[in-house]
């Protein structure tokens, strides 16, 4: 809901922001080959002379809840920030990743326009509960079409008894493996950590 006259969000997510390093290629990526349509960006410049701006953009993920992104320059950030939200803080890259609802057509039709743009499923797995398709955008950010056949209930107390537990309960299994051309270039484990220095021991 983005319009003056919807009643206000009350509860859910309005939206979940990510940092992006190529606006473009990001709004390609989720409005052309996703079909999740643009329908919001603000500019903020900088004030003095270091010309320093952000571009904050809004994408409709199908019921008025949004993905958004921050393109950012001279606004503090490091210049070797990562956009990988898992690699990039040294976890593999299917931790941190964002799942849209789909049915089998939405994701059918999704898989056909990124192939047309030669970008491959990273994997797809069914959970038991649900069945996944994976990929990766042009930020390493992996996002996930995420199929109900059942869903998992709802179960608090077994939930709540696995938080000190480790006992497999995972019952998924791979429809398609891991593909490494759907990594797109990017790692699947983050890089070692490079050991740190010497010290210089004075003369």
């Amino acid at each position: 809901m983005h319009g003056m006259d919807d009643a206000p969000r009350r509860t859910g997510f309005h939206h979940v922001a990510y940092a992006c390093r190529d606006a473009e290629a990001t709004r390609h990526f989720y409005e052309d080959l996703l079909g999740m349509p643009l329908v919001h960006t603000e500019v903020k410049g900088g004030d003095g002379a270091d010309g320093g701006f952000f571009r904050h953009l809004f994408f409709d993920t199908g019921d008025g809840t949004c993905i958004a992104f921050f393109e950012v320059q001279g606004m503090g950030e490091r210049d070797d920030y990562s956009t990988e939200v898992s690699t990039g803080n040294g976890l593999p890259v299917w931790v941190n990743h964002v799942a849209f609802a789909a049915d089998e057509e939405r994701a059918r039709q999704a898989e056909e326009r990124l192939a047309a743009d030669d970008i491959v499923p990273l994997m797809e797995i069914d959970h038991g509960w649900c069945v996944s398709l994976y990929y990766l955008d042009p930020n390493g950010i992996m996002v996930e079409f995420c199929r109900d056949t059942g869903g998992f209930g709802d179960d608090p107390e077994a939930a709540a008894d696995r938080l000190s537990g480790t006992e497999d309960t995972d019952e998924s299994t791979f429809l398609r493996p891991l593909d490494l051309a759907g990594l797109r270039g990017f790692s699947p484990l983050p890089a070692p950590r490079s050991a740190p220095e010497p010290a210089q021991l004075d003369a």
